[in-house]
């Protein structure tokens, strides 16, 4: 009895190493700067994540039957409490859409939680994500009966894997997404609304990272999570190195036309920019709306240190808030709040960048080969020969 205990054991422990997720960083791949202990932007304390993945079917496209592959991600600055923050937003290339991002323009906060899907089902996700938060009083309960909020919802678009018009996402994944929402590791790649999502090529979806900064300019947190779904193959750079380029002869994304057409499959090098990327970061650093839009602003900097160049396709929209200053929000009174130094700056913008680079690549890492509606297939980052292109570049031994 001892010994089969102790071998069941042993085939538990094996269990979930396998299931445990590669980074990138597993890899060997070099990035600058300090993580935080998930390297996630749940090292933001406060930060919650949660997904709904939606996966169903296979083989040929029938609209509002699937195949499907898609989901909700949900990210609260501050767990499910109403506490609203300070934030700003920065868009690089418009071909996409952020839900209620003039009233954070206009009053300096984010009183929602953030959830990000596809294209077609942002308007599905808005109202489910209201309803959660009147059925959860997640607002300011002083108001008495009057309460107006504006979910913020974005998204990037799954078409070639994905049903997308047939609508699969419903009111009860949004709420399931909020339900689900945690501290802790956040899972990465095909997951939540990244399902369906394609990075350079390759299998993207979500991604995250996080960067502390010097004790002596407070110690401070930045936090990134990506939904990536851009880029061509030829643009993607790992680590300062022409990866994709090296790459441009491997499986790519393979479409298969309806057979109407009787063409051929498109391959590789046919493979051109499509989608989106939406980044979201969170802080602990005292910023207030102005400075925070500074920090939205550096996030394409790290999205073109792995290629990204916000192409005519691409909906490249980036919300930016800081969990600090907790009192800050009234409707009624005066408050006072805490402004960190505009000349040390420099150091938040850095992690913002390195952060934001590095959740890229961890989603590109963390995606797997899928197949999807008409069997349209995307194939996943192939680890063992980015290692090899990484040494033969001199950027690991």
């Amino acid at each position: 009895m001892r010994i089969l205990l102790f071998l069941c054991f042993l085939s538990s422990i094996t269990a979930m190493a396998q299931e445990k997720k590669i980074r990138a960083r597993d890899l060997g791949i070099p990035f600058e700067g300090t993580p935080g202990k998930y390297n996630a932007i749940t090292d933001v304390a406060g930060v919650e994540v949660g997904h709904t993945t939606i996966i169903d079917g296979s083989g040929k496209l029938e609209k509002g039957k699937g195949p499907v592959r898609t989901g909700v991600t949900a990210i609260f600055p501050a767990g499910k409490k109403y506490m609203p923050v300070f934030a700003n937003w920065h868009m690089l290339n418009g071909n996409g859409d952020m839900t209620g991002t003039h009233w954070i323009t206009e009053s300096g906060f984010l009183e929602t939680p953030i959830l990000i899907t596809n294209t077609s089902s942002v308007g599905t996700v808005r109202d489910a994500a209201l309803k959660w938060m009147d059925d959860h009083k997640y607002y300011d309960t002083s108001q008495g009966l009057f309460w107006y909020s504006y979910p913020v919802v974005a998204e990037t678009w799954d078409g070639i894997l994905n049903d997308i018009n047939g609508f699969h996402v419903k009111p009860e994944h949004v709420q399931q997404a909020l339900d689900k929402a945690s501290s802790g590791a956040v899972q990465e790649g095909a997951v939540g609304g990244g399902t369906g999502m394609i990075c350079h090529g390759f299998k993207g979806g979500i991604g995250t990272s996080s960067r502390v900064i010097d004790k002596r300019l407070g110690g401070y947190t930045v936090g990134v999570l990506v939904q990536a779904n851009y880029g061509g193959r030829s643009q993607l750079t790992i680590a300062g190195v022409p990866v994709g380029k090296e790459l441009a002869d491997t499986l790519n994304v393979k479409i298969l036309q309806p057979p109407s057409a009787k063409s051929k499959p498109a391959l590789a090098n046919e493979w051109m920019e499509q989608g989106s990327i939406i980044v979201v970061v969170a802080t602990d650093a005292p910023l207030l709306p102005h400075q925070l839009k500074r920090i939205a602003q550096r996030v394409p900097l790290g999205i073109g240190k792995c290629g990204g160049i916000g192409g005519n396709g691409s909906g490249d929209i980036f919300i930016a808030f800081s969990t600090a200053n907790k009192s800050a929000f009234s409707r009624t009174k005066e408050t006072s709040a805490t402004l960190f130094s505009n000349d040390q700056m420099g150091a938040l913008f850095n992690a913002t960048i390195e952060a934001t680079e590095e959740a890229i690549i961890n989603a590109l890492v963390a995606g797997k080969t899928m197949k999807g509606i008409n069997d349209n297939t995307v194939y996943g980052l192939p680890h063992d020969s980015v290692i090899k292109i990484l040494k033969k570049y001199n950027r690991i031994k």
